[in-house]
């Protein structure tokens, strides 16, 4: 089993540890048992949002927990982190280029440069944590051409 937690407490997080439609948090796997962070590289970061699961489709249900959604927290479109959440909108945005996903639908892109969404993360919960269910739903970080 791998819990998500954040790389400086070495703390698994909990849904109620996120504050519903507050900013994303960037985390990390975490070993359970040994507190080892796997943030040695840049594509294990993750951004975790908590949001109403009313407004999710379908596809973002089904890898939710509770209504914590994990992306890939690097851009597909050169690799900067995703840092922007826009509440007033309910988007993710790339600062370097201004890539828009939309994390109530996949992480689907709504504009800017981006080639493809974010890959999600999916989740469930374990002894109240949030739990790495499965790997990433694609390739984070993106590709040179």
């Amino acid at each position: 089993m791998v819990v998500v937690g954040r790389a400086a407490t070495a703390d698994p997080i909990k849904p109620g540890d996120l504050p519903l439609d507050g900013k994303q948090t960037f985390a990390w796997p975490m070993d359970p048992e040994t507190k080892t962070v796997r943030s040695g590289s840049r594509l294990n970061k993750v951004l975790l949002l908590r949001l109403d699961p009313e407004g999710f489709d379908a596809e973002t249900k089904d890898h939710a927990a509770e209504g914590v959604v994990a992306y890939s927290a690097i851009c597909t479109h050169t690799g900067c982190d995703v840092i922007d959440w826009h509440p007033d909108r309910r988007l993710l945005e790339c600062p370097c280029h201004n890539s828009a996903y939309d994390p109530m639908a996949g992480a689907k892109i709504v504009s800017g440069p981006a080639p493809r969404r974010l890959p999600a993360l999916p989740l469930k919960i374990a002894d109240g944590r949030l739990v790495v269910a499965k790997p990433f739903t694609g390739r984070a970080g993106f590709q040179q051409m």
